[in-house]
């Protein structure tokens, strides 16, 4: 095929898809999908999530293999209704799936189906009316002041590093581990511009972040006197502080890291909460934030969650008041 009909032949195909009327593309829309089952669907979805780094797509694989396709992936694609829906959440009700799976899960299949809905398989969307699972906060095990002391001194100094720059700064593990005296733009702020990947072991952009995108966050004094303590005594390597321990040309692994904690936990010689797992120290961050009267839009853009309903379902239970304070502090304003 030379060039000239290749270009003719691309001009016929859109051409040919200008003189669908609207509601005959949507019918050939409808019958192409709507009787693919869901498991191909999501297939298909999955490969156009290009924004999700390894760990999140793990986290997807596992989702779907063990909790969505189980119960849903049969079935075709036109055979969703809110019904269907709500008996899925039922099922992992039933199974005993913990109640941040079946809200991880739940937000999953909601993605795919309004994908099909925008796409025109349903008049009215299969998700209407639908209660989702509710994340129960008491599973963000957060420890208290005094535990928090002792757990951030009880491992080496790459671990107080990382301790303190989760607790006090709200870092993700795997930012932490990317620890660098550039972030450091202002005496009092930290700028969170990359995370060690954990699949491919490299520098990435941030989680719900574009290449390029940073936040700012606050940086208390004794954090970054820890950054700085370290830095003089170990040195960095391009402004990093953490390295590979056999090769400072690689980042920082983080089974490093992990594997730290679980000498830690099973030497017991620490006081630390029962379930807590290491994001628990960012946990704290929000925690002393809020409990100090911080916004909580602050704190959900310090935390980089994707929505600020991610932040609520944590630590709504966190917020300081009550319905009680409230009205006593209407009833100042109105006797002013």
């Amino acid at each position: 095929m030379t060039q000239e009909s290749a270009i003719t032949r691309l001009m016929d195909v859109y051409n040919a898809k200008r003189a669908v009327p609207g509601g005959a593309g949507r019918a050939v829309r409808v019958a192409q999908y709507g009787a693919m089952r869901f498991e191909e669907y999501a297939a298909e979805w999955r490969a156009s999530q290009r924004h999700l780094e390894g760990s999140s797509l793990r986290h997807l694989d596992s989702l779907l293999e063990h909790h969505i396709f189980p119960a849903l992936g049969s079935r075709r694609m036109d055979a969703f209704d809110h019904k269907v829906v709500d008996g899925f959440i039922q099922t992992m009700e039933r199974h005993g799936a913990g109640l941040a799976t079946q809200s991880n899960a739940f937000d999953k299949v909601k993605s795919i189906l309004l994908d099909a809905h925008r796409l025109g398989l349903y008049e009215a969307s299969p998700l209407d009316g639908v209660k989702p699972p509710q994340y129960d906060p008491a599973r963000a095990v957060i420890p208290s002041v005094a535990q928090l002391a002792q757990i951030r001194t009880s491992g080496d100094d790459r671990f107080l590093l990382i301790a303190d720059l989760m607790s006090g700064c709200g870092l993700r593990n795997a930012e932490a581990t990317a620890v660098n005296l550039r972030n450091l733009v202002a005496d009092d702020v930290y700028r969170i511009s990359e995370q060690v990947n954990q699949t491919s072991g490299q520098y990435a952009r941030l989680k719900h972040r574009k290449v390029g995108e940073y936040r700012d966050v606050p940086l208390p004094a004794r954090t970054r006197q820890t950054i700085e303590w370290y830095a003089d005594k170990y040195g960095t390597t391009d402004g990093y502080l953490l390295r590979h321990p056999k090769d400072p040309g690689r980042p920082f692994p983080f089974h490093y890291l992990d594997n730290q904690w679980r000498r830690i936990r099973k030497a017991g010689e620490v006081d630390i909460p029962e379930g807590m797992v290491l994001y628990g120290m960012r946990h704290f961050f929000a925690s002393n934030c809020l409990g100090h009267n911080i916004p909580i839009t602050d704190v959900a853009e310090w935390m980089g969650h994707k929505s600020i309903d991610i932040t609520y379902k944590i630590y709504r239970h966190l917020l300081p008041g009550s319905i009680n304070a409230a009205a006593g502090m209407l009833e100042l304003g109105l006797a002013a």
